[in-house]
C-alpha cells in the first residue's frame, strides 16, 4: 500500500525540480580567464657590441670582445609585483614572499622568485628570459660605456643602489629615467638584480664562441676546485651545481657594482629579495 506524499514533500520537491536549471548553469560557469599583461618590449637591432672589460671589474667580465646578436625585443622594464601576481592568479606562478612592508607596491619590480618562476612568467607573457649577450647589449649599446648612462659614476637621480639591506627596498620601475639605457630601458643598473637564461661559466668570457652549458659549468667548477681558486666566483666560494647568470646590480649594491659587464650567478631555485626580472623575446623578419 503506498501511502500518498504530503504537501511538505511534494513542495520541496517541485523546488528543487525548478532550481535544477539554475545550479547547472552556476555549475557550467568558467571561471575567469587571467590574461598576462601587455607586453611594453623595445626591439634592439642586430650587430655587435662590446661584451666584457679588459680593465675593470672581475676575472670572469676578462677579456672584452665583440658579440654579434641578431635583433630582439625586451621589456622596457622589470616585471611588477602587479604584473607577477596576475600570472600567481591564473595558476601559472609560484608565490612570492615579500620581504618587509616596503616591498608591497604593485608598482616596483617583484622580487624573491627563483629562476624557474622567471622563466615561467615570460613564457605565460608570450617571451623568455634574456641571454646575458643579450642583457648586456641592451644595458651598454654598441658603444663599450660602462654603466647604461654612460661612463659617470652612479648617483641616486640615476639609479637606486647603496641602501641598507636590513631597511632598504626597490623603488617602483622607471622612475630614474636618467639612468636609462641607449635603448630607453629603465633600471638596467640598480633597482634589483636580474636573471638570464644563461649558465654562468666562470670562463665563458676566454671562449666566446662556446655556449656555456651545465655540463662545461661544472667541469669549470672543478678544475678551479682542483688549483684552490675562488678567485671567479666570488665569497659564496666554488659553485658545486649548475648555477644562471644574474645582471644588473640591485638596490643595496655598491656603485661599482652596478657596470652592465658585471656577472653575479646564482642557483636557480634561489629566491632573494635583492632580485628580479625581466622579459624578452625573438624579433622575426627584417
Amino acid at each position: 500500500m503506498h501511502l500518498p506524499r504530503s504537501p511538505r514533500w511534494l513542495t520541496l520537491a517541485a523546488t528543487l525540480t525548478l532550481a535544477e536549471p539554475l545550479f547547472a548553469q552556476h555549475a557550467a560557469s568558467p571561471a575567469p580567464v587571467i590574461s598576462p599583461p601587455a607586453p611594453d618590449r623595445v626591439t634592439v637591432p642586430a650587430g655587435e657590441f662590446v661584451m666584457g672589460s679588459d680593465t675593470l671589474g672581475e676575472r670572469d667580465e676578462h677579456p672584452e670582445h665583440r658579440v654579434n646578436l641578431p635583433a630582439f625585443a625586451i621589456d622596457r622594464t622589470e616585471v611588477t609585483r602587479g604584473q607577477y601576481n596576475r600570472c600567481v592568479r591564473a595558476h601559472v606562478c609560484e608565490e612570492t614572499w615579500i620581504p618587509r612592508p616596503t616591498f608591497h607596491d604593485p608598482n616596483q619590480p617583484v622580487v624573491a622568485v627563483s629562476w624557474f618562476a622567471a622563466r615561467a612568467f615570460c613564457q605565460w607573457a608570450g617571451g623568455r628570459l634574456p641571454t646575458e649577450e643579450e642583457w648586456e647589449k641592451a644595458a651598454r649599446g654598441t658603444d663599450g660605456r660602462i654603466y647604461p648612462w654612460g661612463n659617470d659614476a652612479p648617483t641616486p637621480e640615476r639609479a637606486v643602489f647603496h641602501q641598507r639591506m636590513n631597511i632598504g627596498h626597490p623603488e617602483p620601475v622607471g622612475t630614474h629615467p636618467a639612468g636609462d639605457s641607449p635603448y630607453g630601458l629603465h633600471d638596467m643598473a640598480g633597482n634589483v638584480w636580474e636573471w638570464t637564461a644563461s649558465v654562468y661559466d666562470p670562463f665563458a668570457y676566454a671562449r666566446p664562441t662556446v655556449t656555456p652549458t651545465c655540463e662545461t659549468a661544472l667541469a669549470s667548477f672543478a678544475d678551479l676546485r682542483r688549483r684552490n681558486d675562488n678567485s671567479l666566483t666570488g665569497a659564496m666560494g666554488i659553485p658545486t651545481q649548475c648555477q644562471r647568470v644574474l645582471r644588473g646590480g640591485a638596490w643595496n649594491y655598491w656603485p661599482s657594482g652596478l657596470r652592465s659587464s658585471n656577472r653575479v650567478h646564482h642557483e636557480p631555485t634561489g629566491r632573494f629579495p635583492v632580485s628580479g626580472f625581466r622579459c624578452a623575446a625573438d624579433v622575426h623578419g627584417p
